[in-house]
C-alpha cells in the first residue's frame, strides 16, 4: 500500500512539474498597456435612421459607450459584432481611436494599424485584436454588453 501511494505522489509531482513547465512556456513578454475597463450596457434599435448602415452586411456604425466609443459591425442579418474604439496599440495615447472605412476595414489613423471587420489586426504596429463586446439580437433590438 505504501508503494502505491509513493507512486501516486511521484506521478502528482511529475504532473505538477509538467504544469509548471507549460505555464512558464505560455507566458508572454507583452509590455503594451491594456485598454482600461469600462462597464458596457448599450441598446440599439436597428430601425432607427442613425443605424441604417446596419441594414447591410459589413455595414458599421459608431455608438456611445466603452472607453472611447463602440463600433458595431453587421456580419449578416442575424449576427453583429461590437468593438471598443480604443486601439489596442498604445491605448493610453489620446489619439488612439479606431475609425470605420465603410464596408472595408477598421483603422487607427494615429498609429496606422488596420483591422478586419472581425476586429483582427491586418497591418500596422497593433498585434492584438480589438476588444470585443457581446452583441445580442432580439427582433430589431441589439444589446451590447461586457
Amino acid at each position: 500500500m505504501g508503494l502505491f501511494f509513493s507512486r501516486i505522489g511521484l506521478w502528482l509531482l511529475v504532473l505538477g512539474g509538467a504544469t509548471l513547465v507549460v505555464s512558464a512556456c505560455s507566458s508572454t513578454n507583452d509590455t503594451q498597456p491594456q485598454i482600461p475597463l469600462a462597464a458596457v450596457n448599450e441598446v440599439l434599435f436597428l430601425t432607427d435612421q442613425q443605424n441604417s448602415n446596419l441594414r447591410f452586411d459589413n455595414g458599421a456604425v459608431y455608438i456611445k459607450g466603452g472607453v472611447r466609443g463602440i463600433i458595431v459591425v453587421r456580419q449578416n442579418a442575424s449576427s453583429y459584432l461590437a468593438f471598443e474604439r480604443n486601439c489596442p496599440y498604445q491605448p493610453l495615447d489620446t489619439c488612439a481611436r479606431v475609425k470605420i472605412d465603410p464596408f472595408l476595414r477598421l483603422y487607427d489613423p494615429c498609429c496606422n494599424s488596420q483591422f478586419s471587420l472581425q476586429g483582427q489586426p491586418q497591418s500596422g504596429p497593433a498585434t492584438r485584436p480589438l476588444r470585443q463586446y457581446a452583441a445580442y439580437l432580439s427582433g430589431n433590438t441589439l444589446t451590447i454588453t461586457n
